[in-house]
């Protein structure tokens, strides 16, 4: 069974567990330390990674064909430690709120993690499913975790109704598929799906899938969970759903449309297109009026959710090489953002965007992290977010021409509509920072080494993918084509 090649999940887990257990031991003064043993053997998982051996090998399956550790799971493994890392960051600037749970705390967020290291290298519905539920459990329980705050609580309940609503939807889908196919491996359903492609059942089946995984990724018409949840969670949780789990789901959907029944997803080009468009728009217009920072940006991570749509939409392997590139820089973007958020409204009760007023004279550093950023965000060059909206563009431009399909421009030109509007929102926030008209608290911020290494590695992220972006890129080209498209 090759059961070695979950070596990298069962140490994520080992690890979750012994910060658990440590918990009864350590005193509550020094529990921070235990987020830095997490950090530091997280790191080095990371670093194994790029060995091509141990943890993160590539090649060869597991379990018969259900667990695959190809190019794309090590891509999105990697990407899913260093969100984790950088997570946990954020975490110690948030651990005075909890100070006698935040252990329980690390834990899950390393039990989240293995939950994403399965999906990455999910090959059949089962390992679908059960890592799908994995994640969405824990944040179930990361999402409520200020039981003090009402609006927490509220969240957590929120996630947790639509969570299960939307598994159920999935479960049925893949109880059609197997009951009319018979197969639940990936490979094995795309040898047999040609033969169900007119079948109502097996159609509907897929269908009600990707409905559950439109959720995992805030996708319309699958996104009206995001704005409570991301508003009503604590911070550290917010950062991890905005890139841990979204990547996650769109890791299983691409291994689903692709490796699953790429027979019907060719032939559905137009609702791709239809889906991200509609997506764009309603998570840009959304966020325009928005007045809460973390509110807003969960309308900023539906409107990228149908940026990346783009590259499913383009059903090419430069569009699926556009979505990593775009993963790598959004993580760093996204997770520079809720760091700053952490600091700033650590003593405040509400995360208003007037909060942010006098930031840059507080704290020049906190200032300068958080318009970069924004501008990232907008997708303002040299900046990695730039880049990323410029190669999905790329690609459905090129498919577009490749198959004269006049919707692909139509898609590449609501694109841009979308990016001028979100322009208007996120230079909000940077007029917030700078030239606020609030008044505002000018006490000094002072950062502590943790928080200055953590602004430090996303800063510099967003940059050196915006300049240099061929390393990454080619580790994307190679992801995308393992799933043979």
């Amino acid at each position: 069974m090759n059961a070695s090649l979950i070596t990298l999940e069962l140490c994520v887990i080992a690890l979750g567990t012994a910060l658990l257990l440590a918990d009864f031991w350590v005193p509550a003064e020094r529990k921070k330390y235990l987020a830095y043993a997490a950090i530091a053997a997280l790191t080095g998982l990371l670093v194994i990674s790029f060995s091509g051996q141990g943890v993160c090998s590539l090649g060869g399956s597991a379990f018969h064909g259900s667990f695959v550790n190809d190019a794309l799971a090590v891509f999105f493994k990697r990407l899913f430690l260093t969100a984790a890392i950088l997570v946990l960051f954020v975490v110690l600037q948030f651990s005075s709120r909890v100070p006698g749970a935040i252990s329980e705390y690390y834990s899950l967020v390393l039990f989240a993690l293995a939950g994403m290291l399965f999906a990455a290298s999910a090959n059949d519905f089962p390992m679908l499913f059960v890592s799908i539920e994995l994640i969405t459990i824990t944040f179930y329980v990361l999402t409520s975790f200020q039981r003090s705050k009402i609006a927490s609580l509220e969240a957590g309940v929120k996630y947790l109704i639509l969570g299960a609503l939307s598994s159920s939807f999935m479960i049925f889908g893949i109880a059609l598929i197997w009951g009319t196919t018979g197969k639940l491996n990936f490979n094995d359903l795309a040898a047999v799906a040609p033969q169900f492609a007119t079948s109502k059942l097996f159609v509907l089946g897929v269908l009600l899938v990707l409905s559950g995984l439109g959720f995992k990724i805030a996708a319309f018409p699958f996104q009206i969970w995001a704005p409570d949840v991301y508003q009503g969670a604590p911070t550290p949780t917010t950062a991890f759903l905005a890139i841990g789990s979204k990547a996650a789901g769109f890791v299983l959907l691409l291994r689903f449309l692709f490796t699953a029944v790429p027979c019907l997803t060719t032939h559905w080009s137009s609702l791709l297109i239809i889906i991200s468009c509609i997506t764009i728009l309603y998570g840009n217009l959304c966020a325009l009026p928005q007045r809460n920072l973390k509110r807003l940006l969960a309308y900023s991570s539906i409107s990228h959710a149908g940026y990346l749509l783009l590259g499913v939409a383009a059903l090419n392997t430069a569009g699926i090489a556009a979505i990593l590139y775009y993963f790598a820089g959004y993580l760093f973007t996204v997770l520079a953002a809720f760091t700053v958020i952490a600091i700033v409204f650590k003593n405040l009760e509400s995360e208003e965007i007037s909060g942010l007023a006098g930031l840059s004279q507080r704290s020049p550093f906190l200032a300068a992290s958080m318009t970069f950023a924004m501008v990232s965000l907008a997708g303002i060059p040299p900046l990695a977010g730039f880049f990323g909206k410029f190669l999905l563009l790329k690609a459905v431009i090129a498919q577009g021409a490749a198959t004269h399909d006049h919707g692909y421009y139509w898609l590449a030109a609501i694109t841009l509509v979308g990016v001028v509007i979100s322009m208007y929102y996120y230079f909000g926030v940077v007029r917030a920072i700078y030239w606020s008209r609030e008044t505002a608290d000018l006490t000094p911020i002072e950062l502590d080494g943790p928080a200055k290494v953590s602004l430090a590695l996303c800063v510099a992220g967003i940059f050196w993918l915006g300049l240099f972006p061929n390393t990454i890129l080619d580790l994307a080209n190679e992801a995308a084509k393992s799933l043979g498209v």
